[in-house]
């Protein structure tokens, strides 16, 4: 299967979601070595687990719609 050879295409406002994914990812990962985000680990949570499932929602439909085509 030639699943890491699918190419998509995505818009700015497509890949903001994506951004914050990583972002989100990134602080929770620094929150294990500093207490500076510590009062915030449950919203960042909820903004990880959001952004996760919008980013991979995005991309199975523009798989999908490429197929399509």
């Amino acid at each position: 299967m030639n699943f890491f050879k699918i190419k998509t295409s995505w818009s700015n406002a497509e890949f903001i979601v994506l951004k914050l994914c990583i972002a989100s990812a990134y602080i929770l990962i620094g929150t294990y070595f500093h207490d500076f985000f510590s009062n915030y680990y449950t919203p960042l949570i909820i903004l990880f687990g959001i952004t996760v499932i919008w980013s991979v929602y995005l991309w199975l439909t523009k798989m999908k719609n490429s197929k399509q085509e």
